[in-house]
């Protein structure tokens, strides 16, 4: 299973206590998969995702205490009186026709507490959400087909300080976050904390990689200044022995230049250590820097 899988399983499971956050997410399943049928009469919910089908049957269960009607691909709440009673809960409109009219967006009156705002969120990732696997990035998206409705979840998502963009995708308006954090907070605020700690210990993973990538990078760089540095610096030796002699040179640069010739790969510390007495690397460095000036005079 996809990790975007995992989290709507989670979400699925998850069952709100309160009467009015069920609602809440009952209306974001009807808002996003609901629609009408029987030429207007009924409301209906069409959809293939199963966890979101049996999300709306027992949340039709709980808050009103009636079955679900399965005909096909449509789920049908039965003629019993109790429609009605559904339509005016999730502040649907009737037409003095008796037709169903659904509103494209939640009324806010459903998530004016913060409470119904993480149930409607849920019900709203079950419907339209998904998730890239986290391995390979953060990405997490809401596929609206109006744009009121991405305009309300962006605005919902503010309101838990997620910042949230929507971007045009052919027909369709998509609300997406891109940050790690931001993803993290939605899954809490979701209520997916299975699914939270384990995208948390993929990220802590692959921050160790790269923390571990970017130290052995730098000490590879490292190493290879040294290594030319160093290479530099004999061939300045080689050329003050071949053209000037070490018996004119003062007795500390004579000894430097000696000392490095013997120990080519060592660091600027470590060649401290074998002069006598003990030099250190800022004392290394400006010998060296000596002998490469005369070289360069050598040079000239």
């Amino acid at each position: 299973m996809s990790f975007s899988g995992a989290v709507k399983e989670e979400l699925a499971a998850h069952m709100s206590s309160a009467r009015h956050c069920q609602l809440a997410e009952l209306a974001a399943l009807m808002l996003f998969n609901g629609g009408v049928c029987d030429g207007g009469m009924h409301l209906c919910l069409d959809t293939e995702n199963e966890a979101v089908a049996r999300k709306c049957f027992t949340l039709l269960k709980k808050t009103f205490n009636i079955d679900t009607v399965i005909q096909g691909r449509k789920r049908l709440i039965p003629d019993d009186g109790t429609e009605r009673r559904v339509i005016q809960a999730l502040y649907f409109a009737e037409k003095e026709d008796g037709k169903i009219e659904l509103t494209k967006v939640v009324n806010p009156i459903l998530i004016r507490h913060s409470c119904c705002a993480r149930a409607w969120l849920r019900g709203a990732f079950l419907s339209v959400g998904s998730m890239s696997d986290p391995r390979k990035g953060y990405h997490l998206e809401f596929v609206c087909d109006e744009k009121v409705q991405a305009e309300q979840l962006q605005e919902v998502l503010a309101e838990f300080q997620i910042e949230a963009r929507i971007i045009g995708r052919k027909k369709y308006q998509v609300v997406y976050l891109k940050e790690g954090a931001g993803i993290v907070d939605l899954l809490n605020v979701m209520g997916a904390h299975v699914s939270l700690m384990e995208l948390e210990n993929m990220r802590i993973l692959k921050e160790m990689r790269n923390s571990i990538n970017r130290r052995v990078n730098c000490e590879t760089a490292n190493i290879s200044k040294t290594v030319t540095a160093a290479g530099r610096q004999i061939e300045d030796i080689l050329l003050i022995r071949e053209r000037y002699g070490f018996e004119n040179l003062p007795d500390n640069l004579r000894q430097m230049a000696e000392v490095r010739l013997e120990y080519p790969d060592a660091a600027l510390k470590e060649l401290g250590g074998y002069l006598e007495p003990v030099v250190g690397k800022s004392g290394v460095n400006h010998r060296l820097r000596r002998l490469s000036e005369i070289a360069d005079k050598i040079r000239s």
